[in-house]
C-alpha cells in the first residue's frame, strides 16, 4: 500500500495544496520521504520541468495552471491523490519535487493513464504515430468500451498579435478520433463518422435527430451516442470502414 498512499501522507505531513509552491520541508517528512524514496522515483525520473519563456503569451497547461490531485497509473499501479499538472503544449506530465521545490516532468514512457479534475480521463494510446499532434501518445477518453471516442488536446505557437509585449502566442485546439482495437480515425465531418462505422446516414439521423450544426457545436456529443447507438444495434462490429 505505500506505493498507492504515498503522496497523500506525504503531502498531508507538508501541509501542501494545489496552488502552493514552496511547501515547508520538516524533518519527519524527510524521513518519511527517504523512507519511500524508491517508489516516488518511479514517477519522478523525466528531468526538472522548464516554464514557458515571457516572450510567450498564454500557458502551456490543459485548463488550469495549478496543481490539481489527480489519479495517476504506471505499471498497473494507481497512485490516489498525486499533484499533477497537463501540458498540453508538449503533451507532458508534470509533477511537483517536494525537497528540491521544482516542478518535474514524469517519463512519458511509463504513465498509462491518468485522470485530473476528477473526472477528465487521459489514456496513452499507440497506433497513431503518423498523426503530427500524436506526440507522447495521451488522448482524453470521451466514452466507450470497445469503440471508444478520444480527443486529442493540443496547443501550437503562432506569431503574437502584440508583438510590442509578446513573440509568440499560444493557441488551444482539439481533434477528434473514434479508436478500434489500435486502429485510428480522426473525424472531421458528421458523415465520415457514420460511414466509419459502417452505418447508414437517413437511419442515423432518424435515430439521433443530429444535423451537421449540432455536429460542429458538439462534436463529442454526437461521437459519443454515435458509438452508443452503434452499439446496440451492431453486436458483430470486425473494424472501420475505410
Amino acid at each position: 500500500m505505500l506505493k498507492i498512499i504515498f503522496f497523500i501522507t506525504s503531502f498531508l505531513l507538508l501541509g501542501w495544496s494545489a496552488k502552493a509552491q514552496e511547501p515547508e520541508i520538516t524533518e519527519s517528512f524527510l524521513a518519511l520521504y527517504q523512507e519511500q524514496l524508491p517508489f516516488f522515483q518511479e514517477l519522478i525520473t523525466g528531468g526538472e520541468y522548464a516554464d514557458s519563456p515571457n516572450t510567450v503569451d498564454g500557458k502551456p497547461y490543459y485548463k488550469s495552471q495549478h496543481f490539481d490531485f489527480g489519479l495517476l497509473s504506471i505499471n498497473g499501479i494507481d497512485y490516489q491523490e498525486v499533484p499533477m499538472l497537463y501540458d498540453s503544449y508538449k503533451d507532458h506530465l508534470v509533477t511537483f519535487h517536494p525537497i528540491h521545490k521544482q516542478k518535474i516532468l514524469m517519463k512519458p514512457e511509463k504513465v498509462e493513464a491518468f485522470k485530473i479534475f476528477e473526472t477528465e480521463e487521459f489514456q496513452f494510446f499507440e497506433g497513431n504515430e503518423n498523426y503530427n499532434k500524436h506526440r507522447n501518445g495521451f488522448y482524453k477518453v470521451v466514452s466507450g468500451d470497445e469503440v471508444k471516442v478520444l480527443i486529442k488536446h493540443y496547443k501550437e505557437l503562432k506569431p503574437s498579435k502584440d508583438i510590442r509585449q509578446y513573440l509568440y502566442e499560444l493557441k488551444e485546439y482539439e481533434d477528434y478520433f473514434l479508436w478500434y482495437q489500435g486502429d485510428f480515425i480522426k473525424v472531421e465531418k458528421m458523415k465520415s463518422a457514420i460511414k466509419s462505422l459502417g452505418l447508414d446516414k437517413k437511419e442515423v439521423r432518424k435515430a439521433l435527430g443530429w444535423s451537421q450544426y449540432r455536429f460542429k457545436q458538439d462534436t463529442p456529443g454526437f461521437l459519443k451516442e454515435l458509438v452508443a447507438y452503434h452499439s446496440e444495434i451492431n453486436s458483430s462490429f470486425t473494424g472501420f470502414t475505410k
